[in-house]
C-alpha cells in the first residue's frame, strides 16, 4: 500500500509539473537571433553616445553662461559708479586738479571695461534699436531722421550680446 501512494504521488508531480512548466518556444535561426541582438545593442549604443554628447555640449554652454552671468552680475553692480563718475565731469568746477581726478578716475573705469569686453553704447545720432535702448521721451524733430536718439540720458552696457543695462535715449520722430 506504501507503494502505491508513492507511485500516485509522483504521477501527481509529474502533472503538476507539465501544467506550470512554460511551453517550449520554437528558437529561431541562429543567425537571425544574432542580428537582432546585434542591431539592438548598436541602436542602445548611438543612443547613448548622442544622449553623451548632448550632455557634453549642454554642460559647456552652462558653464560659459555661468561666467558670462556672473560677470554681468558684477559689472550691473559698478555700474552706479560709472554714472556717478559722468554726473562729476558734466559738473562745472573751477578746480582743476578736482576735475583731472575725476577724468582719470573715469578713464581707469573704461579701461577695466574694455579689459573685460564691455561695450559702451548710445550715442546722439545713432539709430534707436529697442533691443538695446529704453526710450523714455519721444520729440518731434524735422532736423533728425525717423527713430534717431536725439539725446542720451543714461549710457547702455552690453557684454558679447548679452545687455547687462540699457540705453536710457530721448527719440526723434
Amino acid at each position: 500500500m506504501a507503494e502505491e501512494k508513492t507511485t500516485e504521488r509522483s504521477e501527481f508531480d509529474i502533472e503538476l509539473e507539465e501544467e506550470t512548466a512554460p511551453a517550449e518556444e520554437v528558437p529561431a535561426a541562429p543567425e537571425e537571433n544574432y542580428k537582432e541582438k546585434y542591431e539592438q545593442e548598436h541602436n542602445n549604443f548611438l543612443r547613448l553616445a548622442a544622449e553623451y554628447d548632448n550632455f557634453r555640449k549642454r554642460s559647456q554652454k552652462e558653464k560659459d553662461s555661468a561666467y558670462t552671468n556672473g560677470k554681468a552680475d558684477t559689472l550691473a553692480k559698478l555700474l552706479p559708479v560709472y554714472d556717478n563718475l559722468e554726473r562729476a565731469m558734466n559738473q562745472e568746477t573751477s578746480d582743476a586738479a578736482y576735475k583731472k581726478g575725476v577724468e582719470l578716475t573715469m578713464q581707469g573705469l573704461l579701461k577695466i571695461f574694455a579689459d573685460l569686453g564691455v561695450e559702451v553704447y548710445g550715442e546722439t545720432g545713432d539709430a534707436f534699436d529697442p533691443n538695446l535702448h529704453n526710450a523714455v521721451m519721444h520729440i518731434e524733430n524735422e532736423d533728425l531722421a525717423e527713430n534717431t536718439i536725439s539725446q542720451v540720458f543714461q549710457k547702455g552696457f552690453k557684454t558679447g550680446e548679452k545687455v547687462i543695462h540699457f540705453a536710457m535715449v530721448q527719440v526723434a520722430n
